[in-house]
């Protein structure tokens, strides 16, 4: 038996590495769609276009709106003369925000009292919106309570008396990501949709090329029996998946800075659950399909919400109650958390346990019925 399984590994590597695109496909492929994926998926968002809408036209309200696009927040794009030119302009896609500072904007605010701007805010980009829309109250916020110490302060002064105003100072501290770069939260997700395209569609399309091809009816008659040619097809993408982890995590570290606080046995300990789930329904889809076609449709058809529902793109607890426990069952969510917790806060296995053991057991049910399809197939 061991023979056998040595036979049919030895004969996958040489069909595999015999085949340019297919040895593109492992190992040029992942490193180019990481590069491409970890630049593109960011969502820091940063001088966004405004335009200002100054009905005021005093000192005051130009300041305003010299202050407001000061920061990274904003990039001033332009002032016109009312809020209904710039609801046009909103309206048109022509610019994402819009400041309405209105006529008696400096005579209120002379007066001591509440003076009101407006702020159009385009929500087709909703995540834009969101960041932009506190940036504007944020900074209205830091604004409001320097003039009112600067009123606070000329009032001690006519009465003689030394200013008092109570505050609460906000020292933020942020762990394991001080710099709250999103590219270091995302790539470990990106790492571990890599993975799960190359071992799915790999395995997939393994039999089902035999298939079509005409050479698995050859295998079959020899003496190897089914087990032993199910092993000998998915070790190799196994070991190979491994290789891709290892330079994913390299050029993760070296492009994108994400750190390696954590133990990397712990990593490939997980990887290894992770495509052992990954290969096995690769041969679940290769036992159903009678062509690659099929087998790579049937590839997309998992791979799409395992992605989306494995926490990757955006938090599990943000979607909807009954959905939740939904991502429990996808492998993906349990592996992208694993990668950031041992990567970004040097987690341990007893922290861990829980995914480790709901990749295992992933792991273990996926490729027994998988592989006993198969066999009933192939015998």
């Amino acid at each position: 038996m061991l023979s056998a399984l040595r036979a049919v590994i030895v004969k996958e590597f040489l069909q595999t590495f015999r085949d340019k695109r297919m040895v593109a496909l492992l190992t040029v492929a992942p490193l180019i769609q990481l590069l491409m994926l970890g630049f593109a998926v960011n969502l820091d968002v940063e001088r966004v276009p405004t335009l200002v809408a100054d009905e005021d036209r005093t000192p005051q309200s130009r300041m305003l709106a010299a202050e407001l696009t000061a920061g990274d927040a904003f990039t001033h794009v332009g002032t016109v003369e009312n809020g209904a030119i710039a609801t046009r302009q909103v309206e048109r896609g022509e610019a994402p925000v819009v400041v309405v500072i209105p006529r008696g904007f400096a005579e209120l605010t002379k007066r001591g009292k509440t003076a009101t701007i407006q702020v159009l805010v385009d929500g087709g980009d909703s995540n834009r919106a969101i960041v932009a829309q506190n940036a504007v109250l944020a900074y209205a916020m830091k604004r409001a309570a320097r003039e009112a110490e600067a009123k606070l302060a000329e009032l001690s002064a006519s009465r003689g008396v030394a200013p008092s105003l109570p505050q609460v100072n906000v020292e933020p501290r942020v762990l394991y990501n001080p710099t709250l770069n999103s590219q270091i939260y995302f790539v470990p997700g990106v790492a571990a949709t890599l993975l799960l395209i190359i071992t799915l569609i790999t395995s997939a399309g393994g039999l089902t090329r035999e298939k079509e091809m005409g050479t698995l009816e050859q295998v079959l008659v020899s003496p190897i029996r089914p087990e032993v040619l199910i092993a000998g097809k998915t070790l190799p993408y196994g070991l190979i998946g491994l290789i891709d982890l290892g330079y994913v995590l390299a050029v993760g570290t070296w492009v994108f800075d994400v750190p390696l606080r954590g133990s990397l046995w712990l990593v490939f300990a997980a990887g290894t659950l992770y495509m052992i789930t990954t290969l096995g329904i690769g041969l679940l889809v290769s036992a159903i399909a009678r062509t690659q076609q099929q087998a790579l449709m049937g590839a997309l058809f998992f791979m799409l919400p395992a992605v989306l529902l494995s926490g990757f793109m955006t938090p599990v607890e943000n979607m909807p109650t009954w959905l939740q426990p939904v991502s429990g069952f996808t492998p993906v969510r349990h592996f992208v958390e694993i990668l950031r917790a041992v990567l970004l806060k040097d987690a341990s296995f007893a922290e861990l346990q829980a995914q480790f053991v709901a990749l295992a057991g992933m792991g273990v049910v996926v490729f027994v019925a998988s592989a006993h399809l198969l066999r009933r197939r192939l015998t």
